[in-house]
């Protein structure tokens, strides 16, 4: 399996990337906001502090 990141060979331990630095790279993303799952913006989301009857 190939890292996500440089797409070198992974290592068993950092699975799936090849070391500390690519997971690192990878949260540092995540944590932008880099990354985004598709879905309605956070503002049109329900909360659930005043639910419905």
């Amino acid at each position: 399996m190939a890292c996500p990141i440089c797409g070198k060979n992974s290592v068993p331990s950092y699975r799936p990337f090849c070391s500390k630095r690519c997971a690192d790279v990878d949260l540092a993303k995540w944590l932008r906001g880099d990354y985004v799952i598709p879905g309605p913006p956070l503002e049109e989301v329900p909360s659930d502090e005043n639910p419905r009857d």
